[in-house]
């Protein structure tokens, strides 16, 4: 049997809001909402659904790219004025990390959740 992560759900105040900023950082279309859900589509069909609430914890979500990729997404970070972190702590702020032969950034969407981008992978055996 072949298992697969199809999805996340993603709490958020505005469930629309929260997938636009997600989408207009990794450069993804906002998926077709389809109730209660706004869902963001990354690679091997994947989906961060989004949904409105309350009350809730911060998230972790990191998202594996390329250089070409992480380098626009980061453009557009910088570009939006958005505080970025070399560490998940938030303790390195306007740095980016380099672990593993790659490089990553750590930055908060507008829920608190914590989002990072890297390209390398701690079991990435290329670098």
């Amino acid at each position: 049997m072949s298992v697969e992560l199809n999805h996340i759900i993603i709490p958020a105040r505005d469930k629309h809001a929260s997938a636009k900023f997600l989408a207009d950082i990794l450069g993804v279309p906002v998926g077709q909402p389809a109730d209660p859900f706004v869902p963001v589509t990354v690679s091997n069909a994947v989906t961060l659904d989004y949904i409105n609430r309350t009350d809730f914890h911060s998230h972790h979500c990191a998202f594996l790219a390329d250089d070409e990729d992480f380098d626009a997404a980061f453009t557009r970070i910088r570009d939006a004025g958005i505080t970025y972190y070399a560490d998940p702590g938030h303790q390195q702020p306007w740095e980016i990390n380099h672990r593993w032969g790659g490089r990553g950034v750590y930055f908060d969407d507008p829920n608190g959740h914590n989002m990072e981008i890297l390209t390398r992978a701690p079991t990435d055996t290329t670098a």
